[in-house]
């Protein structure tokens, strides 16, 4: 098969599955449904490992294309154009595997579901669009995929959309999205009208060497470096869809959704948008380390401040959401770091373990009968072994345990900030180590709430179900219930994802970080971002690396967090709770989400709407319909009426003002000769 006919049937054959299911499915039915749309993900998933293959073997070559042009104007070619290089090649087999395992988790999940049909249609457009948008060539095609997963998330976040929470979210979801989107838009603008009139990645790249030392004035008499401005603004699009502060806030809201697209978003698809993108512009964040910086501190905040919040969520989806965030924050700090390839690795590690764990989160679920609420449960270990056994292999995949695939990735990202020379690198390195401690607590806190312990749901039901993640005739588990392991087509993706999260991060460090992998795809100027040099003199191979890691600080950290959860929640509850009581307006700051949603509401909703009251009844009211339309019509009825007193109907009337007007022409004719 040639190339470009592989790459199409790759990105196409999720779509055609997409638009069967949702056009058809109520003619073909809820099986045929879910078969054509895992079929069309399954071909996409063997044929991108295909090609990562080829990569990994040196026998495929770099394809740069254009497949479609669609609109050329005043000399401008806008195509849609495939970038299959090393890069594109995992991301596909990543994109491609957790979404099968999605499909397939589906099945169970969602089988007393009314939306059946219409879910799988949407979660494989989904797959689609984000195929669309790590196979890009060029921006034009890059925005397409990039605002074609947001609108599927929309979808999908807002999937029961006769719950006032999931429209809510959805809404909040493509809102902030919006504002990274517009600071992506005028990125792609200052690329398009600086940078050659070419909006292909290779040119713009060529290009930009020459611009390095270029300036614009955004302000008069106020010199702004180009390529700072154009990295900036299309960072602001990574925070947007890679959810950094201080756009976060619509991913923890993102849970809304039916628990696989929360898996589907969170791990493999939309939120590691932002990283791939800032990885594939490497050739402009080198020529600007204020970017650069920006982008580190960025991430240093989400990385800490985010897993904070993590510590006292209550929902077991939210808990994960948030270990989410503080990851994201991790992979942004290794790209302000220029390891950006670390970053990819930690990208491709964490896709697989927080898949499991949020597809483990949705079984636990399952058992527990749509309850989410973590004090409900307990002792589900004996229930739910595998669920149990994988959900431990992802939380210790995410805590970085030595020989786990997170470690690997994590660790690394922990070296490569160390090795810094950039301004902003201490603070990061204090977040992303300080990181490691929090991290492991909330892990384990719900590890252990979860698992082990006193059996809670024995107990008088809670009324904690605020955020029910399904219809509202489910209640949680009864008195007389007890909780079950979920069928097999949900625990065979939980033990598929549980391999690669144990093993992918040992087989994967050496090509792809120290090996020649990313080697003419992703672009460091050693001289001056030097971390990736420096972590590479240490590294001594994988197991080498394990070892070592087991008398280093962030492994010692990670195992006091254990520790101390283990002993907060099976040990001492008391003590949690009188940490509560004692710092309660941290707590209640924490519980806030440190007031951002109230403070964006206050300003930029409440701010928006009050200005836009001002310009209607300042503007319209008074200005446009009192002033101009119904004072004209005024001031023409009034003179009207003034000057219809003259139209008297006496001839005698026009008489007098006829001589009035001939004595005042004769007046204005003979005063200067009388006066002259």
């Amino acid at each position: 098969m040639e190339m470009k006919s592989l790459y199409l049937l790759i990105a196409l054959a999720p779509l055609a599955g997409s638009i069967i299911a949702g056009l058809f499915g109520w003619a073909i039915g809820r099986r045929a449904s879910h078969v054509v749309t895992i079929a069309g993900v399954a071909v996409s998933a063997v044929l991108s490992l295909k090609v990562l293959h080829a990569f990994l073997t040196g026998q495929a070559e770099v394809f740069n294309g254009p497949v479609y042009t669609w609109l050329t104007v005043a000399g401008y070619d806008f195509s849609v154009g495939f970038l299959v290089d090393s890069l594109t090649a995992m991301m596909l087999v990543v994109v491609t595997s957790v979404s099968l395992m999605v499909h397939i988790y589906t099945i169970g999940y969602m089988q007393e579901d009314p939306g059946y049909q219409r879910f799988f249609s949407y979660i494989s457009l989904f797959t689609f669009s984000m195929l669309m948008l790590v196979m890009s060539n060029n921006f034009i095609q890059l925005f397409f995929g990039w605002e074609a997963v947001g609108l599927v998330s929309y979808l999908l976040i807002g999937f029961w959309f006769k719950r006032p929470t999931a429209i809510f979210a959805n809404l909040k979801a493509f809102l902030v999205n919006r504002v990274g989107d517009f600071g992506f838009v005028l990125g792609i603008g200052m690329v398009l009208a600086y940078f050659g009139g070419s909006l292909n990645y290779s040119d713009v790249f060529a290009a930009a060497p020459a611009l390095a030392n270029k300036t614009i004035q955004l302000i008069p008499g106020m010199d702004w470096s180009l390529l700072t401005v154009t990295c900036i603004l299309l960072f602001i699009g990574a925070m947007g869809k890679s959810a950094q502060f201080p756009l976060h806030v619509w991913l923890p809201d993102s849970m809304e959704g039916p628990t696989p697209i929360s898996a589907l978003i969170h791990a493999a698809t939309m939120v590691t948008a932002g990283i791939f993108m800032v990885s594939r512009m490497s050739p402009l964040f080198e020529l600007s380390d204020t970017a650069l910086n920006v982008v580190m501190v960025a991430g240093s905040i989400t990385a800490l401040f985010m897993g904070f919040l993590g510590i006292v969520q209550n929902d077991i989806k939210r808990v994960v959401a948030y270990s989410t965030l503080s990851q994201l924050g991790y992979m942004t700090v290794a790209l302000g770091a220029s390891a950006y390839s670390v970053a990819m690795f930690h990208v491709m590690t964490h896709a697989f373990f927080k898949a499991l764990l949020f597809l483990a989160a949705g079984s636990v679920i399952i058992g527990m009968h749509h309850d989410q609420d973590m004090r409900n449960m307990g002792g589900l270990r004996k229930y739910m072994p595998i669920t149990w056994l994988t959900s431990l292999i992802g939380s210790l995949a995410l805590i970085g345990t030595p020989f786990f695939s997170g470690f690997y990735s994590k660790d690394s990202i922990i070296e490569a900030v160390h090795a810094s020379n950039l301004p902003a690198a201490g603070f990061a390195y204090f977040a992303v180590i300080a990181g490691v401690f929090v991290t492991a607590f909330y892990s384990f806190r719900l590890y252990f709430l979860v698992f082990h312990g006193k059996e809670r749901w024995m107990e008088k039901h809670h009324a904690h179900h605020e955020h029910a993640d399904d219809h509202d005739h489910h209640h949680g588990l009864g008195p007389k219930d007890k909780p079950h392991e979920s069928p097999w087509v949900v625990t065979l993706p939980l033990v598929l994802l549980a391999i690669p999260s144990l093993l992918i991060g040992y087989f994967a460090i050496e090509p792809l970080l120290y090996g020649d992998f990313f080697k003419g795809v992703i672009s460091v100027n050693h001289q001056l971002h030097p971390a990736m040099e420096e972590i590479a003199k240490d590294f001594h191979g994988a197991t080498a690396m394990s070892i070592h890691a087991l008398s280093s600080l962030p492994f010692w950290l990670a195992v006091a967090g254990v520790g101390t959860a283990w002993f907060f929640y099976m040990k001492a509850p008391s003590i949690p709770a009188a940490i509560q009581r004692t710092f309660s307006p941290i707590n209640k700051l924490l519980e806030n989400k440190y007031y951002l949603d109230e403070i964006y509401f206050a300003v930029f909703a409440k701010g928006s709407r009050a200005l836009g009251t001002l310009f209607w009844k300042v503007g319209d009211i008074l200005l446009i319909d009192g002033l101009l339309v119904n004072g004209t019509a005024k001031l023409v009825g009034w003179s009207a009426g003034w000057i219809r007193r003259l139209q008297t109907g006496f001839i005698y009337s026009y008489a007098m003002a006829m001589i009035i007007g001939v004595l005042g022409l004769m007046t204005a004719w003979f005063w200067p000769l009388i006066w002259r």
